[in-house]
């Protein structure tokens, strides 16, 4: 019996090396960054430049200032607070300013697009680029509101007016297009260029932003090995950005299938940085594991979260979602869908009514706003994921068959939990 027990304990040995040998996400590699504090959200500076502003103030310098740094705790913290006190600090820069007002109304389009306000952000975005001022920071802001809107051929026309093959901005910019054209391979060579151009900088910020965002584009490609090296790079430059930990979490979870990682991950960030969305996301794992008092526990904590008015229509998306899979609340997810088209007709959109279509029972309608609005528009696995239920349910075979092997192909990005969703197709 011994040579056997050896035997099968070597087998089990080997097995357990070969599956750590092809994980990507090693704990020494980041552990060292779980360790987060709070974020310090005042400094010398901020106090300095605070303390100038009184309700009657006049001070424009100040209100500029105090509005980007708390843009700046916004992001570092994720409390929805701090985005609106940079909308008011912002606001009263546009009101007072009398010299370099087209910079304030940049800023304020920004916080805008951050609260997915994207037809304010236009309006302020256009104002900007009439005040002549800094046009070709007008020109790249509109670029970006017009692809938020889903107003493509408009997009395209601002995107030939900042050509410039040595800018950063330009870089970006052209790398978002071709993703939206669904060409990954240029979309990533351009984001390589752009990173080189931020390291050349010594830029932190576009340092950051280069590596969190081409790791995204390196998962899209299932370069995942490059993705989490990038996203380590990241945490290198700031050790507590929840963005790169959470990309690293994905990859425990969808890359290694490794979901008691991935929430310890998960666990470490949401002690200090209060978006809504990680929340859904540990929902998410706790589901694939079948722990339903975990799943059921982040669900709350995200809705009660989301109840807070600062977020305004930040999370319908998620919302929409929720109301159909996990609520039935499908007249709410129908409100909220209508909304979103109102203020946003992209293919994200318009997968979101159709999909609630279909689970109203209309399927000849969603099949009509997918074959409109979505198929051949996006290259987004989720939406391809809607398309897919909705042609099955009309009997539409010969696509479903077409985008279920699409899908297969796009397991990492829609996650473990999505498999036999796909599969079933």
């Amino acid at each position: 019996m011994k040579p056997i027990i050896y035997m099968l304990f070597s087998f089990l040995l080997l097995s357990c090396n070969t599956k750590n040998k092809n994980d990507i996400a090693q704990s020494n590699d980041y552990d060292k960054y779980l360790i987060t504090n709070p974020t310090d959200t005042t400094s010398k500076y901020f106090e300095l430049w605070n303390k100038k502003i009184r309700p009657d103030s006049m001070q424009l310098t100040s209100f500029g200032i105090v509005g980007g740094e708390y843009n700046r705790y916004f992001k570092e913290t994720g409390d929805i607070s701090f985005l609106k006190k940079s909308e008011q600090s912002l606001q009263r820069a546009v009101d007072i300013a009398a010299i370099g007002k087209e910079g304030y109304l940049r800023a304020l389009a920004r916080n805008y697009i951050s609260q997915h306000r994207f037809r304010e952000a236009l309006e302020m975005a256009q104002q900007a680029k009439e005040l002549g001022g800094g046009l070709k920071d007008s020109h790249s802001l509109l670029f970006d509101v017009h692809m938020e809107l889903g107003n493509y051929e408009v997009a395209e026309e601002y995107l030939g007016r900042i050509k410039n093959m040595s800018d950063f901005g330009y870089l970006i910019r052209v790398a978002k297009w071709n993703d939206y054209k669904g060409d990954l391979d240029t979309t990533i060579a351009f984001m390589e260029k752009a990173k080189e151009k931020a390291v050349a900088s010594k830029n932190k910020e576009l340092m950051l932003w280069s590596f969190t965002n081409i790791a995204d584009y390196y998962g899209h490609a299932g370069r995942i090995q490059d993705s989490y090296q990038h996203y380590l790079k990241a945490l290198a430059l700031d050790e507590n950005n929840a963005y790169a930990k959470k990309g690293i979490a994905w990859i425990a979870f969808s890359h290694d299938r490794n979901p008691d990682e991935a929430m310890r991950i998960l666990d470490s960030i949401t002690k200090t940085y209060s978006a809504p969305d990680y929340f859904l996301l540990k929902a998410e794992i706790a589901d694939y594991t079948n722990d339903d008092l975990n799943r059921m526990t982040n669900l709350d904590r995200y809705f009660y979260s989301v109840q807070n008015d600062a977020y305004g229509e930040m999370y319908n998306a998620y919302n929409i979602g929720l109301y159909l899979e996990e609520t039935a609340q499908y007249e709410k997810a129908l409100e909220l869908a209508q909304k979103e088209v109102a203020n946003r007709p992209t293919p994200e959109s318009f997968s979101l009514l159709a999909y609630t279509n279909l689970k109203m029972g209309k399927k000849d309608a969603a099949m009509k706003i997918i074959d409109d609005e979505v198929f051949g528009k996006t290259f987004e696995p989720a939406l391809l994921y809607h398309a897919a239920e909705i042609y099955k349910a009309n009997g539409v075979t010969d696509k479903v068959k077409e985008l279920k092997g699409e899908l297969l192909g796009a397991i990492y990005e829609l996650g473990p939990t999505m498999e036999k969703n796909i599969q079933n197709l």
